[in-house]
């Protein structure tokens, strides 16, 4: 099973690719050179034993991470590998699993590169968004993509614990959380929450109407902006590793009429 640390291959990839070398195989799933650096996966020069560089035919789909390939991504690899995870999802060309296998491997143990904030909308399943398999990435969701101290333990534990390289705080275009902090809603428990993207609100100049979609999109993406600040700010853990260039924090608005992810 080869360790996955570069972008994978897109839907239709036969099942029976044919033997070839790692640098032939990366140009199979269409990576330049430099994106085969960028993932950690430089290609090493033909060697004399040419079986060394060789991949079985037979590995048609993508394996699950393991601590190898995890350890082999850095935190641009991550978010390369997001990125055109979500190329592969809008064109409708996920990449090929067995999620037989993939439950096996990650059933002792799990290596995920990535941990994503989203929100709970039903629109924004993150695995799927992001075409990316069983133990591929940490997926935390709640309404508006807000944090707090149980959020930040989550993350702390993906990146510190489990050696993930990147974390990302995703929000969403015509989102239900932000529609309600900018009508002030109050019901029950959702009244703190809402409350928490009240200060994104007050930033964001223009009409306040929970119908005025560039509004409601532009608090949307002030939010993500927010909570980033949030949690380098209240998670000294994740600030420092950042500091260091052991993970990245990133932002990003996924258009719930097109589907794309667009990093800030």
């Amino acid at each position: 099973m080869f360790n996955r640390s570069a972008p994978v291959p897109a839907a239709g990839t036969s099942s029976t690719l044919p033997t070839t070398s790692r640098r032939g195989f990366g140009r199979c799933l269409g990576l330049s050179a430099a994106g085969l650096a960028l993932a950690g996966c430089s290609a090493p020069e033909p060697s004399a034993d040419s079986a060394l560089d060789e991949v079985p035919a037979d590995q048609g789909f993508v394996p699950a991470q393991d601590a190898e390939s995890q350890a082999a991504i850095t935190p641009d690899a991550a978010l390369t590998l997001l990125a055109d995870g979500n190329a592969r999802f809008v064109a409708g060309t996920p990449a090929r699993r067995d999620y037989g296998d993939q439950i096996r491997a990650t059933a002792a143990a799990q290596y995920p590169f990535a941990v994503v904030l989203g929100c709970i909308d039903s629109r924004v399943p993150i695995e799927t968004v992001f075409d990316q398999g069983i133990g591929d990435i940490f997926a935390a969701r709640v309404a508006g993509n807000i944090v707090n101290t149980e959020l930040l333990g989550s993350m702390e534990f993906a990146c510190r614990l489990a050696g993930s390289k990147l974390v990302v705080v995703l929000g969403h275009t015509s989102c239900g959380a932000v529609k309600g902090a900018i009508s002030s809603a109050r019901l029950g428990n959702l009244t703190q929450l809402v409350q928490k993207i009240d200060p994104a609100v007050e930033a964001i100049e223009g009409e306040r109407d929970a119908d005025n979609a560039p509004y409601v999109d532009g608090v949307a993406e002030e939010n993500v902006r927010m909570v980033i600040a949030e949690i380098r700010r209240e998670s000294p853990v994740l600030a420092t590793m950042e500091e260091e260039g052991e993970i990245r924090i990133v932002g990003g608005m996924y258009d719930v009429s097109t589907g794309v992810v667009r990093f800030l």
